[in-house]
């Protein structure tokens, strides 16, 4: 299997890649099929582990190999692309934030954030947009740890190495895919509805990482760059929505326990398969 994939165009290994995140948003969502509510104490843990993949995969599969390729242009200075690209992912994020219409979980309509005027979105579609906003991220992570094998890195560590980043980040899209169909099925939509909301709103994965693959092939010196300003983008993510969500309803110690246990998996994965 490993032969076959270091044999692949690494556009087409982001893509399937990105499918497989999906897909398990798509698993994720498919509780609302059969429960039409979950435990809170049980929901918070699972975002709580969602945040610590996320934190461990920004630092192990983004930040530090940004560093890493950086190093043979940079020197002394190879931690300069990491920072400027990490801060300027987390700005982005927040730019969208700010411009598209979007609800955290767990608010209420009247508590929708963006400029476009609220009211004209409903609570479902607010939901989606939220959760759509930090898939992006996500999808693009896997496209540029995939699309940077293509500067000569394409080593079994290198392509296991984009594969557990692909597993970890899927790891932590079930819980995630879980908080947005089971609200939106509490809310009073249908379980096929809000499973196909779930469902839909990790589409943009695979769209992000085939555009950070190739982003990444057609400048290779912008690889540093777009390691960091992904990782940027996803802790903004964690910090932004998954933490918050997990520590607002009792159960801060729990959740925090998930999160430790999202961040050792994840760095396990890494530093193991990587």
């Amino acid at each position: 299997m490993i032969e076959w994939m270091m044999s692949q165009n690494v556009v087409w290994l982001a893509f399937l890649a990105g499918l497989f995140t999906w897909g398990c948003t798509i698993l994720g969502s498919g509780v609302v099929l059969f429960f039409r509510n979950i435990s809170r104490k049980l929901l918070d843990v699972m975002m709580g582990f969602a945040a610590g993949v996320m934190i461990a995969a920004s630092f192990w599969s983004l930040l530090a190999p940004s560093i890493e390729y950086a190093e043979a242009d940079y020197g002394g200075w190879s931690w300069f692309p990491a920072t400027a690209g990490f801060i300027l992912g987390g700005l982005s994020l927040r730019l969208i934030d700010a411009i598209v219409p979007h609800l955290h979980l767990g608010k209420d309509v009247d508590d929708a954030e963006g400029i476009q005027p609220k009211k004209k979105l409903s609570k479902t579609a607010l939901l989606f947009l939220a959760i759509t906003i930090h898939n992006f991220p996500e999808g693009l992570a896997v496209g540029v740890t995939f699309g940077a094998l293509a500067s000569g890195n394409m080593t079994v560590a290198g392509l296991v190495g984009a594969i557990g980043l692909a597993i970890g980040i899927g790891l932590q899209n079930i819980p995630e895919g879980a908080a947005l169909s089971i609200p939106i099925r509490a809310d009073g939509s249908s379980r096929a509805h809000a499973f196909y909301m779930g469902s839909m709103s990790a589409i943009v994965e695979p769209i992000g990482a085939v555009l950070g693959a190739a982003l990444v092939m057609i400048m290779l010196q912008i690889i540093p760059y777009a390691l960091a300003f992904a990782a940027g983008a996803m802790i903004f993510v964690v910090v932004e929505e998954l933490i918050p969500e997990s520590q607002t309803n009792g159960n801060t110690d729990i959740a925090t326990l998930g999160l430790m246990a999202g961040f050792v998996i994840m760095m396990v994965m890494d530093v193991a398969l990587g």
